[in-house]
């Protein structure tokens, strides 16, 4: 089985594809679903994020993979390959292994270095476990990235930057209101980056009202609750805007939530100043026409991702640098454990096999010499299992070191030669249960540039 990553994201598509290309999450379990029923595709999870869309696949054959993945992202997007071909990206075995690790220490999001990506796989591999579709090994994949990520933000001073979607934005809106400093704000929203803005808001400006507008009123109560907020169901939207002097919208809405109607005055209340609107929604929350508002500045992901590309000194290089190279120890110690790994059944059925001889022979010795008591039979037979144990044990050994070098997986089809051993064998060891997200265990240029395969 080899490893496929088909995807595209803010590195290679522009933010008007990225939002065809949202999908709701009873979508994206449509997709991967779809995915494993294919004939070149035995696992798969899917990542998607507002800046991202990429399927994570256990692959039978590269090409023929690869174009049924890329026909189910039409399909499932709306998009047509022939469009998604000039922006998505490929990554096959290793390549798709470190593409991994790199989103998941975030040097691979808008933000370097964003934490919430290790939340969003965690999500996509508990839809896959959900689903059915994530088995061992894209789970083993999977969780190996969760802890590579954690490690990279533990051990280097990439958590220095403190940066997130919320915090990049607010940078670019708060030197836009009077004062530097909102003073009502509305989030519209209750999901995992609605609450990262409310709790952000919350922190850094003490004494702020805050609203949390929601459609379930009682999601809405939860998340204001936390922040000392108050919360207002989504039909009393316009009531709390026409005041508001910062809004942050992020919901799952297919269609815009945010319109100019919303804003009952026309524009910005005298006493406000200047309004600005943060939509980090894909599909976008925030109707164009809202731009046009006397006195109010939309802020965008397309905004955001170009500001971060300016400044995108803010995390340090040294920390950077030394996030790669977690990265590349953790791909190259990959690669080892998956090349070891090869020989794992083979090395069981040999000792299956031997087993199954010293049985032979010692049941073919009781019926030659049967005047022997139980107590020398025992024995016998103990010292011919632990001869054929010590024999085993050194080849044994130094095969699983052997494989885990480059080119080492050709040392499992040289014991199965040797030894001639049943090819079945091998594959007949059963495999161990995937452990459930959240419990992790120990375990280039992008664009069509980059791509190890042609659509």
């Amino acid at each position: 089985m080899s490893l496929l990553v088909v995807g595209l994201s803010h590195r290679t598509a522009p933010i008007p594809l990225l939002e065809k290309a949202a999908l709701p999450q009873e979508r994206v379990a449509k997709l991967i679903g779809d995915a494993v029923g294919t004939e070149h595709v035995t696992e798969a999870i899917a990542v998607a994020t507002c800046n991202r869309l990429e399927i994570y696949a256990d692959v039978t054959r590269f090409h023929g993979a690869l174009s049924d993945l890329s026909d189910l992202v039409s399909l499932h997007t709306g998009i047509s390959v022939e469009e998604l071909t000039e922006h998505l990206y490929v990554h096959y075995d290793n390549r798709a292994v470190q593409h991994l690790f790199n989103v998941a220490c975030g040097l691979d999001s808008m933000v370097v270095g964003e934490p919430q990506i290790l939340g969003q796989l965690r999500g996509a591999l508990a839809a896959g476990q959900t689903e059915g579709t994530a088995g061992r090994v894209i789970n083993d994949l999977t969780q190996t990235a969760l802890r590579v990520g954690k490690r990279a933000h533990s051990e280097t001073g990439l958590d220095r930057a403190g940066q997130s979607l919320v915090t990049a934005a607010l940078e670019l809106a708060v030197p836009l209101i009077e004062g530097g400093r909102p003073r009502r704000a509305v989030v519209v929203g209750a999901g995992s980056m609605s609450s990262l803005a409310a709790t952000t808001l919350a922190r850094q400006f003490p004494g702020l009202e805050l609203t949390v507008v929601n459609r379930s009123p009682d999601r809405a109560g939860r998340l204001a609750e936390s922040v000392g907020a108050r919360a207002l169901s989504l039909d009393r939207l316009a009531e709390t805007l026409a005041e508001a002097d910062l809004v942050i919208s992020c919901t799952g809405a297919v269609d815009t939530v945010i319109g100019a109607a919303h804003f009952a005055a026309g524009g910005v209340a005298e006493s406000l100043g200047h309004r600005v609107v943060i939509d980090l929604a894909l599909p976008r929350d925030v109707a164009a026409e809202v731009a046009e508002l006397p006195g109010t500045t939309v802020i965008d992901l397309e905004r955001i991702a170009d500001a971060e590309r300016e400044g995108a000194a803010r995390v340090e290089e040294g920390s950077v640098e030394d996030v790669r190279r977690i990265v590349g120890e953790e791909v190259f110690a990959y690669a080892a454990a998956q090349r070891a790994a090869t020989v794992g059944p083979t090395v069981i059925a040999l000792r299956d096999m031997a087993a199954d001889v010293v049985d032979v022979e010692l049941a073919r010795f009781d019926g030659r010499v049967p005047e022997l008591d139980a107590k020398a039979r025992a024995e016998v037979a103990n010292t011919v299992r632990r001869v054929v144990d010590k024999l085993l044990h050194e080849p044994t050994v130094r095969v699983k070191q052997l494989a885990s070098d480059p080119g080492g997986t050709s040392y499992a089809v040289a014991l199965r030669e040797l030894f001639n051993l049943d090819p079945a064998a091998p594959a007949a060891v059963s495999r161990a249960e995937p452990v459930p997200a959240g419990e992790e265990g120990p375990a280039s240029k992008e664009g069509p540039a980059s791509k190890e395969g042609t659509l």
